[in-house]
């Protein structure tokens, strides 16, 4: 694999990324046989290349956009006029993103909000009144977080709506509000979907982690069912969103859900090696040039200090696949301009070699990257832009 990588954009200046077409057929057609049925929305953040999202959705089972910002959304609104189903999935204070809603009738026809606080609302109508503007689209989000005994919150810090009750509060006060209307109902499940159940090199982790979502998804199953009645009583909901690419089979099996959201599985960063129910390929990486060798037992490639978000540790550097048995110096790590490397066969490695590299999380690769090359097997077909490459840089 990485071998027939290095061969196939070797005529390419590094740093080069690429994108494996057989590894992203595997992950786009797993992704789908485990989500048993149910619709896949495409979660954007982790992907960040338009082609890509594209070709995803010309595949039956993946049906609209889950992006991260507003102006993600409608610059994707624009320059895709086919795809009318896109939900921003985070609240937003982009003034001029609302204001660019608010008063275009297509647009608000295919982009809905996210919401869980009034607060939000009277943002949105700070910028333009309900006489001023289209009426707005807008998607309710539950807490989905397990509020454990003993351990307390378990999960992500993402909205304050955690009963069914004030769900369904929520909702009666925004069928009240004119200018709004409530179409959807998401609550993304990160301690289930976005924690490992297999860590590597870490069985305790994996062993616990593995006890707290077979405890939180029942939970949040009989939860979510309550909230989605107790907002229909004052909605018509089109859609019901949940899960990730963690947590697709368990997530499709609620009865409550009409669509999952998942993007990570597509290009898989290597955060995902570490689940005991599926195994991505590795779709996206990056090569860096060898440039010196400080020693005979070193060598060090220029670049490679692209660290990813989340609680700092080693599972946020980037991951060393080609050559084998590479590994990073702990007094320096992956370096701004440079970074050192030793292990097996670090001292037979020349200026001009290429390592390989896999980023953490999938879709965070492309802001360093104006492209990605395409390698289908072992040959070069082409080359596509990323969001940045695009000239975009949402968050």
């Amino acid at each position: 694999h990485w071998p027939a990588l290095t061969e196939a954009t070797r005529h390419l200046d590094a740093p080069v990324g690429a994108l494996h077409l057989g590894a992203l057929r595997w992950n786009a057609q797993e992704m789908l046989r485990r989500a048993a049925g149910a619709p896949i929305r495409i979660a954007t953040k982790s992907i960040r290349v338009r082609a890509v999202v594209e070709a995803l959705l010309a595949l039956p089972g993946y049906r609209g956009v889950l992006a991260y910002t507003l102006g993600e959304a409608i610059r994707l609104a624009e320059r895709m006029p086919q795809l009318d189903d896109l939900v921003v999935g985070y609240p937003t204070a982009e003034v001029a993103g609302i204001r660019r809603l608010a008063t275009d009738a297509d647009l608000a026809r295919r982009i809905t909000l996210m919401v869980d606080s009034p607060a939000q609302l009277d943002l949105v109508d700070a910028v333009l009144s309900p006489a001023q503007r289209e009426t707005l689209r807008v998607c309710l989000e539950l807490d989905a977080s397990w509020h454990a005994p003993l351990l307390g919150h378990l999960g992500v810090r993402r909205s304050p709506v955690h009963e069914p009750e004030d769900a369904g509060a929520l909702a009666a006060y925004v069928a009240a509000r004119p200018g709004f209307r409530v179409v959807g109902l998401m609550a993304y499940e990160a301690q289930i979907a976005g924690v490992a159940n297999a860590p590597r090199g870490r069985p305790v982790d994996g062993l616990v982690n593995r006890w707290m979502q077979s405890r939180s998804l029942p939970e949040l199953v009989e939860r979510r069912a309550r909230a989605v009645a107790s907002v229909r009583r004052h909605a018509e909901l089109e859609f019901v969103n949940g899960g990730g690419t963690g947590s697709l089979e368990a997530t499709a099996a609620d009865p409550s859900i009409t669509e999952l959201g998942a993007g990570s599985g597509i290009l898989a960063g290597h955060l995902f090696d570490g689940y005991a129910h599926f195994t991505p390929a590795p779709a996206a990486a990056f090569a860096l040039d060898v440039v010196r060798s400080p020693s005979p037992r070193h060598a060090t490639v220029l670049g490679g200090g692209w660290v990813a978000s989340g609680p700092p540790a080693a599972d946020r550097l980037p991951r060393i696949v080609w050559p084998e048995g590479l590994r990073m110096l702990p007094r320096e790590g992956a370096g701004e301009v440079q970074t050192p490397l030793t292990g097996d066969g670090a001292g037979r490695l020349r200026p001009g070699d290429r390592v390989w590299f896999r980023h953490t999380k999938s879709g965070e690769l492309a802001e360093h990257l104006n492209e990605f090359a395409v390698v289908d097997g072992d040959e070069f077909v082409g080359t596509v832009p990323t969001y940045r490459g695009e000239g975009e840089a949402f968050l």
